[in-house]
């Protein structure tokens, strides 16, 4: 595409694009038409220096549909619409929020269609996040493979993270981040394995380590060789791409065709984001 007001770097052969040349508080029709279109042919967009406050980091979220429901961790007073994702510099866990291949909430039945972090806060050196495209690694499967996963539900749950017997119930201290694990946790819900995008009519693997527990109508044991084939296949280094975060970035991706890893490499430092999620539709 040809874009007129908006300038489009590539970050990688795969996915991600730097956008520049706007101010995304003042978005014209024709910007906002452009910048959509750069959201769905490059996944993950990113904006070197677009210092939001918090009401304009609202209202951007909200050109690209309604809020998305955010389940566990609670909402910030006076914006319950966003989180803060944050590490302390004196915080020394070994695991942080977002730190396994995961897509946000696929264990809704609608999970995000897509999610907008803000930085506030970034540490001098790491605190990166990586992305994978679900596009790619689908497309790159064998025939065989795509014959055996279409049609297929696998089940999502957040059990891991979020449930009852979840990391964050058993260790309250794992974060210091507003976190509320429930039995609403351990619920599964079934999403098609292979699914297709609603505005782009591509197909893309839904899978991720995180909330994909087991494969519909099989046990967890024998999902695994399954599962991990796919989780190592779909993060591959030719699928994806990697953001460096300056004070002020602010990354937006499709969470319908992506993965992302917040890469814990920054002990001793603070890192402070603000997040927000459209809704998205059942998968199919």
């Amino acid at each position: 595409m040809t874009y007129e007001t908006i300038e489009v770097h590539p970050i990688a052969g795969a996915l991600g694009a730097e956008i520049s040349g706007l101010d995304l508080t003042t978005l014209g029709n024709q910007s906002f038409s452009e910048l959509h279109q750069a959201f769905l042919d490059h996944r993950v967009l990113y904006f070197k220096d677009q210092p939001l406050d918090d009401e304009q980091l609202e209202e951007l979220t909200m050109r690209f549909g309604p809020f998305g429901d955010t389940p566990f961790v609670e909402g910030m007073p006076g914006h319950p619409n966003i989180i803060e994702v944050r590490k302390d510099a004196d915080e020394t866990s070994t695991h942080n929020f977002g730190g396994r291949w995961h897509s946000d909430f696929s264990f809704q039945e609608a999970p995000p269609s897509a999610t907008f972090l803000s930085a506030r806060v970034t540490p001098e050196a790491g605190g990166d996040t990586m992305f994978a495209d679900m596009y790619g690694a689908y497309d790159a499967l064998s025939d065989g493979m795509k014959e055996l996963l279409t049609g297929r539900n696998a089940m999502h749950s957040g059990q891991r993270s979020y449930g009852t017997k979840g990391r964050f119930a058993k260790d309250p201290n794992i974060t210091r981040m507003a976190i509320r694990p429930s039995e609403e946790g351990d619920v599964e819900t079934p999403h098609p394995i292979v699914r297709t995008h609603p505005e782009t009519g591509r197909k893309a693997l839904f899978i991720n380590q995180v909330y994909t527990v087991r494969l519909e109508d099989m046990t967890e044991a024998e999902s695994k060789p399954i599962l991990d084939f796919l989780n190592a296949h779909s993060t591959r280094p030719e699928f994806t791409c990697r953001i460096r975060w300056n004070e002020n970035g602010l990354a937006i991706w499709d969470n319908r065709c992506t993965q992302h890893y917040a890469i814990n490499d920054y002990h001793g430092h603070a890192r402070l984001m603000h997040r927000t999620t459209c809704a998205g539709d059942r998968p199919v």
